[in-house]
């Protein structure tokens, strides 16, 4: 006869014996498991978006996940999913996703350094040192409107207020101010024309670019201002994080045979 203590065992067994199925999935569509573990990467999504794992909030992707099955389902019914052009998204959509993780993997494996970060900066720190310059600019269509821009000038008019009429919609606003920039960020006619002035000066002929014709004053000039590392280091990470990436796509295409 079987003792008590062997019957509650065997009532034990049986019991954790179902568990796992019903630890595995959140639900049953048509004989079809939805496995557990698919809620908890929404959940994981929707945290990341800054929203709260709650109950309330586990039940919505619930549902969701079995609205999705039972669709799903019917979309095979019908044989959506054997149509060339939905095989050919689903393996587009397949190849993002392992790609995607394929990418996190080899930047976890291979980050960058700070060494790098920092020879970096100094390399464009370098490439970027020189003067900046102060600048305002009066743009017009026609030549002879800015000469008689020049003309207002060396009468006393003030440089903001003529600037209002300017054809520049970026700059007329602000009396023609177009902040601190290096030499080639203008195009070469503005350029070579403003870094011939002196802090205070104006051109005495209009200068000719595509734009039209320009009317420049040069309000001050500075050695280059550069950010410090630690501003632009997320930046620079993310530009070597990406030639990493080039550079271990460009070794897999050479190894692999393309016909």
């Amino acid at each position: 006869m079987m003792n008590l203590k062997t019957a509650r065992l065997l009532v034990l067994l049986m019991v954790s014996a179902g568990l796992p199925v019903l630890a595995q999935n959140v639900a049953v569509v048509n004989g079809k498991a939805i496995p557990t573990s698919r809620v908890d990467v929404m959940v994981k999504q929707m945290v990341q978006q800054g929203q709260q794992d709650t109950p309330e909030m586990r039940s919505m992707i619930k549902d969701e996940l079995i609205n999705r099955e039972v669709l799903a389902q019917e979309a095979d019914k019908q044989g959506v999913s054997s149509r060339a052009d939905i095989k050919n998204q689903i393996e587009m959509a397949r190849q993002s996703i392992v790609i995607r993780a394929m990418v996190s993997d080899y930047l976890t494996k291979n980050p960058v350094k700070d060494d790098d970060m920092k020879a970096e900066y100094e390399k464009v720190k370098a490439s970027n040192s020189g003067k900046e310059y102060h600048a305002r600019h009066i743009l017009v269509e026609k030549e002879d409107d800015a000469k008689a821009i020049i003309t207002k000038l060396k009468g006393g008019a003030k440089f903001e207020e003529l600037a209002k009429s300017s054809k520049d919609p970026g700059s007329a606003e602000q009396g023609g101010d177009l902040g601190w920039a290096p030499p080639d960020a203008f195009v070469k006619p503005f350029s070579e024309a403003m870094t011939a002035l002196k802090a205070g000066e104006y051109t005495q002929n209009p200068v000719k670019s595509q734009f039209g014709y320009h009317v420049i004053r040069l309000e001050e000039m500075r050695d280059a201002q550069f950010p410090p590392f630690e501003e632009v280091k997320g930046q620079i990470a993310e530009s070597l994080q990406q030639r990493k990436l080039q550079d271990f796509q460009q070794s897999l295409k050479k190894k692999a045979k393309i016909q």
